[in-house]
Parts: structure tokens; sequence; C-alpha cells
């Protein structure tokens, strides 16, 4: 069986399965789920918890002797398995089939990985786990999911915000769930329950987003200068060197370039699309860009990625950060000064 991170809870008030394996890339929603299963397994009875780390030179016979023992004074166990790496190996693999096969009815063992690829997810031993218990999927939350997810937990301790001040706070925590738990948990501190105003969280909360290069992306491709600028802006402050954003900076230009150039010659836009081989949200992105800018504005944008690359391997002069900000903020929409010209 395989959920996702959000049906566990109701999965958990029904039934608690012998094996859960939570895999992922959102650290804290991870630890969280794993966590909700743990005091599901002690309300349960599991009253002894074994901790297992699959490092190199793990034994793997110590996994199943683990779940092959009864708990002290003969209480149910929690086996709970950490894969770092995300890969058991061949001992490891054969290890885990073996034991999806026959669980130990008494135990409850949690088995907690990174993200796994889709070969991962195909294998044997995955497979095999998921047949005998529950996989649960951990997926980094989407930018409109924020402001719900910070809304429950201001609900968990007693307050409320409205949608603008909820809109605020995703924008400052975007991307990092951990110090926004962080920043919630704070205000819960700091202001009283009930109605907690847009001023009184401002006077509080810090700004702790933590971007990357993917989101800037679908940022300036779906014309939202705003977030442009305010991504752009965290990225030079953390030190983000320059060339990885001119390089994705120029793969966006032009695949907007063949797109256009394609649906200009009566291409479909789905069709085009596909031939950019630009996937999930940035490919919704790339068609709102293809929608909203003209075909004519595509080259001055080429030309001046080309003084740009130029500027940031030292071949001319100027502020390379300027001169990125003005172009992304051209091809999200909005012309500041006219593109520079290339070199």
């Amino acid at each position: 069986m395989e959920i996702r991170a959000s049906q566990l809870a109701a999965h958990l008030q029904r039934s608690l399965a012998p094996i859960y394996v939570v895999h992922g890339d959102e650290p804290l929603l991870a630890m969280e789920a794993a966590d909700a299963i743990r005091a599901a397994a002690r309300r349960a009875g599991c009253g002894d918890r074994e901790v297992l780390v699959v490092e190199p030179g793990f034994r793997w016979d110590a996994f199943l002797a683990a779940n092959g023992n009864l708990g002290l004074f003969g209480t149910r166990r929690l086996i709970d398995v950490r894969i770092p790496s995300g890969k058991p190996g061949v001992e490891g693999g054969k290890a885990l089939e073996a034991y999806a096969a026959n669980p130990n009815p008494d135990n409850v063992t949690v088995l907690l990985l990174p993200k796994l690829d889709r070969a991962a997810q195909a294998s044997g031993w995955f497979t095999a786990l998921a047949q005998a218990g529950v996989a649960v999927a951990v997926y980094p939350l989407d930018r409109d999911e924020l402001p719900g997810w910070i809304a429950a937990r201001f609900a968990a301790q007693n307050q409320r915000a409205s949608r603008d001040t909820l809109a605020w706070m995703s924008e400052r925590c975007e991307g990092n769930l951990f110090a926004a738990r962080q920043e919630i948990e704070k205000l819960g501190l700091l202001l009283p329950e009930g109605n907690v105003s847009q001023e009184e969280v401002e006077r509080a909360i810090s700004d702790v987003a933590r971007y990357d290069v993917f989101q800037l992306s679908e940022a300036w491709l779906a014309g939202d200068a705003a977030r442009t600028v305010r991504i752009l802006a965290a990225l030079e402050a953390e030190g983000e060197g320059i060339q990885l954003l001119l390089w994705q900076l120029g793969e966006d230009i032009h695949a907007l370039a063949s797109v256009l150039d394609r649906v200009g010659a009566g291409t479909p836009l789905s069709a085009a699309l596909r031939t950019a081989r630009v996937w999930g949200k940035r490919q919704g992105a790339l068609e709102h860009a293809a929608h909203r800018v003209q075909r004519d504005a595509v080259a001055p944008m080429l030309r001046a990625l080309a003084r740009l690359d130029a500027l940031g391997k030292g071949l001319c002069k100027g502020n390379a950060w300027d001169e990125l900000r003005t172009l992304a903020l051209a091809l999200a929409g909005v012309i500041v000064v006219p593109l520079p010209a290339g070199h």
C-alpha cells in the first residue's frame, strides 16, 4: 500500500501496519511522519524501541534478529531503521525482502529513507515492503499549499491568521519548513491565542525563506516579477554563484525561443512544449511565458544573454548581478531599463 504523507493521520486512526517505509526529500515532513507512526506504535503497546542505522559495514542479520526478538517483559517492539543513502545494497535488499515475506506481527518496523528514484521504487525490496506494509511518500509542499500548512500549525496552538497574513508568511518561509515551524512556534509563545494580526506577525517573524535556481526559473517564466527579485536578492545574499543562474536563464530563454518559433510555424503549443523537453512545474510556467511574451521580444533577450555570459567570464565590464536582474525582469514582463546589447 502506498500513501502520501497527508493521508497518514487518517490511516493511523484506522489501523497500524507491521511495516512503514517513509521516503522523500522534505526532512521536516518526513521526520513528522515517522514521529506520527512511532506515537501510534506506542499507543498500540510497542513499549520497546531499537534504532538501527544502515552504514557501511552494517550487519543485516542484526536487523533480522531485532525483528525476531521480543521486547523487555514480552512487550511489542518498535524497530526504527534509518538508511541515509537510500540504498540497502544487495544483502540488505535480500534481508528486507525476506522480512517482508514474513513480518513479525508483534513488531512495528519503520524504515526512514531519503528521496528514492524510480529504479529504487521499482526494486524488489521496496515493492515487497510496500506490499507487506505501507509506503509513505513525502514531497515538498507546493507554494500554493504553504498557507494552508501554516494555518494548520496556527490552529494547533489555538491561533488564527488572515489570508493576507498567511500569504505574507508563506513568502518568507518558502523552502525552509524547519525554520517556518520555529517561527510559528515562536509566535505561539509571543502572541495570545485567537486572531493574530499581520502587524504583530511582521514585528515578530524573521525572513527565513530558502530558495533555489528552480524556484527562480518558475518565477521569471510565470511572470512573477516580485518573486523573481526576492529570490535573486536571497541567492545573491547567500553567496550563490552567478554562473548557475546564468545557465538556467539561458536554458529558459532558449526554450522559450524554440517554443515561440515552432508556434509561429504552425505547431500547436502543447506539441511545441513537448519538443522543448520541459517538464513538471517548469512546463506550466513556460506555457504561461509563451502566452505572455511576444516573439520579437526574444531576440533582445538573447543578445543581452550573450553579453551576460561574457560578463560572467570577465570578458567585458559591468555588474553581472545588476544585468542579470534586468534580464530576469524582462523575461518576467517588466522592462526597467533597455536591455544591454551583446558585447
